[in-house]
């Protein structure tokens, strides 16, 4: 325990220093830490324009929801001494609730491992998870958040995406817990920030109801629950600002993609060179792969397996959508020890760590290159953002094979013979 509180305090005292050093300035102005969406700056703004009793949804500065902005507006203007402190408890709580969730995601997966394992060929035990994973991968899955440079950059730069991580850690716990309204209510709120996280209910929805006899009416019980929290929240919202404006200041703003300010996404550059009148066609493309295009494959396949379902829905919804930040890949990637049992076949680790590690140095080179020395152009750093999104993609996909893969192994054993001889795994 003392080990563990250690590193918690390591983890927040270095991102104190760099909040206070002269770095935090840049961080903050960094297209690949804050958006449109999650920029302090805008918060600020939006909270002075409240304050002084103009609507911030009249224009086209702010576009977070009433609820960032009556509590920027509050810590505005009650604990502006303390911001910095209140941003680094957001990321402890998240670190917190990560850990406690994942170890009670490790419980349920070795149970339902021990009634499976009957079933389980013969020289499949490295394949299983151990009494030592479920106690030491919740710590990895911590210190996997605590020390990502994607997380630090994030709180360093004062980014409201560590709020949102913090609501998604809550949905994680309640889910984890099985209780619905912890995990509606945090994901309605997160879902009002973003709109993409709206399909985790799915997942969650199918974790609530493993153990429940009649699933089909759990299932539809939780939908409805988040459903009626969504709406109950954004009512609350429009008693806040005293109309409803801000529906298109912010779902508007996020599905019309209307600012195509550079950022680590695909949407900017697509919707930058595009003629207009292919913008709506293509609107329509990249908010549907955004969104519905891979939940109901995904479902169809994952619905026994919802923890894996929902890693690969979170992951999918930071990759593809308009205005994404490193904060919100931090989060998925912290759950990717979860799966440390699956590593085995996971082909590509090298290839994608390298491929981030280098386009993460690379994209604010081009990038300064382009804006400030202008001796490169859009097409350097759209390069830069490309080849991040594709590793990405080559994360998630690998992850999904290796799952296949291993359930494949654990039913039919390592060592397949095909005409006397080896057969080697693979999918095509």
């Amino acid at each position: 325990m003392m080990k563990w509180m250690t590193t918690v305090i390591l983890g927040a005292a270095l991102r104190y220093l760099l909040m206070n050093s002269h770095y935090s300035g840049t961080i903050q102005n960094r297209v690949e830490v804050a958006t449109p969406l999650n920029s302090w700056k805008r918060a600020i703004e939006g909270a002075f324009l409240y304050a002084k009793g103009i609507n911030p949804y009249d224009g086209d500065l702010y576009h977070q929801n009433p609820f960032v902005l009556v509590s920027v507006w509050f810590v505005r203007e009650k604990l502006s001494a303390f911001v910095s402190a209140l941003f680094i408890l957001l990321e402890v709580g998240t670190i917190v609730m990560l850990k406690s969730t994942a170890g009670i995601f490790l419980r349920k997966l070795y149970d339902l491992q021990r009634a499976r394992i009957a079933g389980f060929a013969k020289g499949t035990k490295e394949l299983q998870i151990s009494p030592d994973d479920v106690r030491s991968i919740p710590y990895y899955v911590a210190l996997a958040y605590m020390f990502n440079p994607y997380s630090i950059l994030n709180c360093v730069g004062q980014t409201t995406t560590v709020l949102s991580n913090f609501l998604l850690a809550l949905f994680l716990l309640g889910m984890a817990r099985r209780s619905r309204l912890v995990a509606c209510v945090p994901l309605a709120l997160e879902t009002q920030i973003n709109i993409y996280p709206c399909v985790l209910i799915i997942p969650a929805a199918l974790y609530i109801a493993q153990d429940d006899k009649q699933k089909t009416s759990s299932i539809f019980f939780t939908c409805g629950m988040f459903l009626m929290t969504f709406l109950g929240v954004n009512y609350a919202a429009y008693v806040i600002i005293g109309d409803w404006g801000f529906l298109d200041a912010t779902y508007g703003f996020i599905l019309n993609c209307r600012d195509l300010q550079p950022n680590i996404g695909l949407f900017w550059y697509f919707f930058t060179e595009m003629f207009d009148h292919f913008r709506t066609l293509f609107l329509y493309t990249f908010q549907i792969n955004a969104t519905l295009l891979y939940l109901f494959p995904l479902t169809f396949k994952l619905h026994k397996e919802p923890l894996m379902l929902l890693t690969m829905l979170l992951a999918l919804g930071v990759v593809f959508r308009p205005y994404p930040c490193v904060g919100d890949i931090s989060l998925y990637l912290a759950l990717l020890p979860l799966w440390k049992s699956i590593s085995k076949f996971m082909g590509h680790n090298f290839i994608v760590g390298a491929t981030m590690l280098v386009t993460s140095i690379l994209g604010p080179t081009v990038w300064h290159l382009w804006i400030y020395s202008n001796s490169a152009n859009a097409n350097f750093y759209f390069g830069m953002t490309l080849v991040f999104c594709t590793a990405q993609i080559f994360l998630i996909t690998d992850l999904f094979f290796a799952y296949i893969k291993r359930e494949f192994c654990l039913k039919h054993g390592m060592n397949i013979m095909i005409d006397g001889k080896e057969a080697r795994i693979a999918l095509e």
